[in-house]
């Protein structure tokens, strides 16, 4: 069994400890007392080192915790050191979610069911949804409290008692429990502050929706203090695009949007005017084949709007086909006139198939399908069912 040091101490950095097993390669080793908190209840592992070499993983096996190592390890008895800057923070996020935690059941009755502390922010998973002005209540709360520096406790009770914790716990006999003063307690095996102040500042950062429940991004302390300055360097440079001030920024960017998607329907609409244009003068150029139909076979990087606007207006002038193959991704557009004697969506599909099972459909004048690969706009070319533009139909090439 190895004595969890972190239990009594989270702000303990160096101990020595004896090591009572090891693999053989002597790169994972088990002590018979650490510091080194193991990944465990949503909170990763401490690095430092052990003996002078760094520790990669710390792996909480039941009564014994493994010592992943970047380098075998000789001696018995080692020195370890506890990486203070990455312990601390990790003190910061978990006591900060506590509180959090707390601090949604206290105002809203909304319990956290998970909780995640990543390598920039952390998260909690609660059952019910609020709104975005009750999650401003609860980091205002939340703050509140962390001015107040109100003590965090650490107590072992036995689970026999009436323990009155925010969330029950399964654990039999002897409970590590983490108070807030006069708001919370929590059966945890974590590391934590003494005090809230030392979580600093809790800044929630963003809302999801995941599986049911609502997943809150939120960051605390030095990572908080970061995530505030990278932010206001964002805005600040928009804001110098848009030579606005800061807190004009937002409605300076809305109303340049809303100038831009007004700008972007007006240029659709006359691409697709110039396309229908075009549509026209390609049917009067295009001379009719002893059937009386003007046929266009095209090849195109890519099928898009403009091209079904001319294409539908190529085949609005009467007794018209025009036939696009796109190579990215390989892809056909079939437009018929009504007074072609071809039906494109039946055509188009017996084509596809024919060629090697592509997909696609559409109504009698237009229709639109894919294909696998290049190598199968070659055999839908050949199809039987597309015989009709023979084999001196010109391509024209966009």
């Amino acid at each position: 069994m190895t004595e969890r040091l972190y239990y009594h101490d989270s702000y303990l950095t160096e101990f020595r400890a004896r090591i009572v097993e090891a693999s053989p390669d002597r790169q994972k080793i088990y002590l018979d007392r650490t510091a080194f908190y193991p990944s465990s209840g949503g909170q990763p592992f401490d690095t430092g080192q052990l003996g002078g070499t760094g520790v990669t993983e710390v792996v909480d096996e039941g009564e014994r915790i493994a010592h992943v190592l970047r380098r075998p390890i000789e001696g018995e008895e080692i020195a370890g050191v506890i990486d203070w800057q990455r312990r601390f923070d990790h003190m910061q996020q978990h006591t900060g979610q506590h509180l959090l935690s707390a601090v949604l059941m206290e105002l809203f009755n909304a319990p956290t069911v998970s909780f995640h502390l990543g390598a920039e922010s952390s998260t909690i998973d609660i059952e019910r949804p609020l709104e975005p002005k009750q999650f401003q209540q609860a980091e205002r709360r939340a703050n509140q409290i962390v001015f107040e520096n109100r003590p965090v406790l650490v107590s072992f009770e036995d689970s026999s008692k009436d323990l009155g914790l925010r969330k029950p716990t399964e654990r039999e006999g002897a409970v590590r429990i983490v108070a807030i003063q006069d708001l919370d307690r929590s059966a945890c095996g974590g590391t934590h502050v003494r005090g809230t102040a030392e979580i600093g500042p809790i800044l929630i950062r963003k809302l999801d929706r995941i599986r049911g429940n609502q997943r809150i991004e939120f960051v605390c302390g030095m990572r908080a203090v970061e995530r505030a300055q990278a932010d206001y360097a964002a805005l600040s440079a928009i804001a110098r695009v848009f030579s606005a001030a800061l807190d004009e920024t937002p409605a300076v960017v809305t109303a340049h949007q809303e100038k831009l998607q007004e700008s972007e329907k007006a240029r659709r609409r006359l691409a697709t005017e110039l396309a229908q244009a075009k549509g026209r003068e390609l049917h009067a150029a295009t001379v009719p084949g002893a059937d009386g139909l003007r046929k266009i076979q095209r090849r195109v990087a890519t099928i898009s709007d403009e091209l079904r606007a001319e294409a539908q207006s190529f085949t609005a002038g009467g007794k018209a086909i025009f036939l696009a193959l796109a190579e990215d991704p390989p892809s056909v557009l079939l437009a018929a006139s009504t007074d072609s004697g071809v039906n494109a969506g039946e055509k188009l599909k017996a084509a596809l198939a024919e060629a090697g099972g592509g997909k696609g459909g559409g109504s009698q004048t237009v229709a639109q399908g894919s294909l696998g690969s290049k190598e199968s706009l070659g055999r839908f070319l050949g199809s039987s069912v597309l015989q009709f533009f023979g084999s001196s139909v010109p391509s024209h090439d966009k």
